[in-house]
């Protein structure tokens, strides 16, 4: 599973730049069914995360279509996605709030009008045998990839446990090598995401989780992201397809019909359904009335203004970009406020 992030220095130079080589980020052929209902679909990027995946659901379903829309999902990695997006190839994209920022920064005008999910346990940080809290991280070494979203975890975490990034060393690691890393001996504790996580725990007799992103409800959004100039045009085909959503959540979320979702789920992404199952409960959906909740102008996590406000200072903080993006004007609450 590829969990999204904060991007990569490479990612984030293809998009500043504005113009990516997408020769070989071609999506794969779109599950999407055959209907015509409107002249030009709507495109969509999707990519591998619980949140984003759930539209599949609907997809196989037909739920769209019956809703009158002519949508085109179309598959990619995720940063592939965002490169897409940013190069105009894409009238929407699935992103976390704070890589909506980071687009941003490059020109892209993109709006967040719906928000899919919160991380809700995906996000971990692990630590070996004899640490069980963050304050033990003190003087100790900590393994990350620097400016991802578990960097972001990390630093919101010993800021909370008022532990000064001083106290900890970092050591920037790439995702996949983490599990490797932290068996080093001079290695405390990983900061990771879900399945590079179970690795890792596995890696290291004795390491134990001691901190996850559902301790932090909020800090990371995934996002329904539209392209500004498609949106002032298409606003009640958005409306549609947010109401799609809503009933997509609903199936998932039915004892009844969880389980044919999550088999629709994990066989987009070639997973097990029982493993699957984990990934789905460390992802916390939100359907029409719970984005009505996080819609409303906040400073706390529980409104994906005060998140995104907090990694708008975090990107800036770690050179994603260099000065700070206007949050309010990246954030669309009107279609769920308007939805019943």
């Amino acid at each position: 599973m590829i969990k999204k992030a904060c991007l990569s220095a490479s990612v984030v130079t293809a998009i500043l730049l504005g113009g990516c080589d997408n020769t070989a980020k071609t999506p794969e052929p779109n599950a999407q069914s055959e209907g015509t209902v409107n002249t030009k679909a709507i495109t969509i990027g999707y990519s591998d995360w619980p949140g984003f995946v759930a539209w599949q659901v609907a997809i196989e379903k037909g739920w769209l279509k019956e809703a009158g829309v002519n949508v085109d999902f179309k598959w990619f990695d995720y940063s592939a996605s965002l490169s897409a997006f940013a190069a105009n190839q894409l009238d929407a994209v699935l992103v976390t709030n704070g890589d909506n920022l980071v687009t941003g920064s490059g020109g892209t005008k993109g709006v967040m009008i719906m928000a899919t999910d919160y991380s809700a346990g995906n996000d971990v940080i692990i630590a070996k045998d004899g640490i069980n809290s963050l304050t033990d991280l003190k003087g100790k070494s900590v393994a990350t990839e620097k400016g991802l979203v578990d960097h972001l975890l990390l630093t919101t975490a010993l800021d909370d446990a008022k532990i000064q990034a001083s106290e900890v060393k970092l050591v920037n690691t790439m995702t996949n090598e983490l599990p490797q890393v932290f068996a080093s001996p001079d290695i405390a504790a990983i900061a990771v995401w879900q399945p590079v996580a179970n690795q890792a725990l596995k890696a290291v007799a004795g390491s134990k989780i001691i901190y996850t992103s559902k301790d932090k409800p909020g800090l990371i959004y995934d996002t329904l992201t539209v392209n500004m100039t498609h949106l002032s045009t298409n606003k009640e085909e958005w409306k549609k397809i947010i109401q799609v959503w809503d009933k997509t959540v609903k199936y998932i979320n039915d004892p009844a019909t969880h389980a044919d979702a999550v088999k629709i789920m994990s066989n987009r992404v070639g997973v097990n359904p029982v493993q699957y199952e984990q990934f789905i409960g460390g992802t916390h959906l939100l359907d029409l009335a719970a984005n009505k909740q996080v819609f409303k102008k906040g400073t706390g996590f529980d409104s994906i203004y005060g998140s995104s406000y907090h990694v708008n200072k975090f990107n800036v903080a770690n050179g994603i970009y260099k000065t700070e993006m206007d949050v309010d004007g990246s954030i669309y609450p009107t279609l769920v406020e308007e939805l019943k």
